[in-house]
């Protein structure tokens, strides 16, 4: 795995990783950044996100379960002092599925988190991090 960062002018960077894609990572404006892309720091939140979601999608679709829709609101505090890691992050996992119950949702998001998600044992290291879940009732 592999990934370049080029750094485009003032604060921006353009991120391209190993398979070809590119995002644009920025500064804010009182940083000298244009606010054009998230913060690094943001970016590593976000692949949290997704690292935990497709990990869930992954377990409950290998256990036969249908999944319509999954969404993972995180929160996160950092350390007041340089550097500034992450001290306590949240995952909040709305699911949707029409066959599937809270206690399997529930061991995915757990299997996820102690197993699977890389980016969140990493991250663990450093951060309190918890999940909660809620269910959506498919319509």
């Amino acid at each position: 795995m592999n990934t370049r960062i080029t750094w485009v002018g003032e604060k921006s960077f353009l991120a391209e990783s190993g398979s070809g894609h590119c995002v644009v990572m920025d500064g804010p404006s009182d940083a000298g950044g244009r606010n054009i892309g998230p913060r690094p720091m943001e970016m590593l939140l976000m692949g949290l996100g997704g690292c935990a979601a497709f990990d869930v999608v992954y377990i409950l679709e290998r256990g036969r379960k249908s999944v319509t829709e999954v969404t993972c609101d995180i929160t996160a505090e950092r350390a007041k002092t340089e550097p500034a890691v992450f001290t306590a992050i949240h995952l909040h996992f709305r699911v949707c599925g029409p066959e599937l119950s809270e206690q399997r949702v529930r061991q995915a998001v757990e299997l996820s988190a102690n197993k699977y998600c890389s980016a969140s044992l990493m991250l663990g290291k450093t951060a309190t991090i918890t999940h909660s879940l809620e269910m959506i009732t498919p319509e």
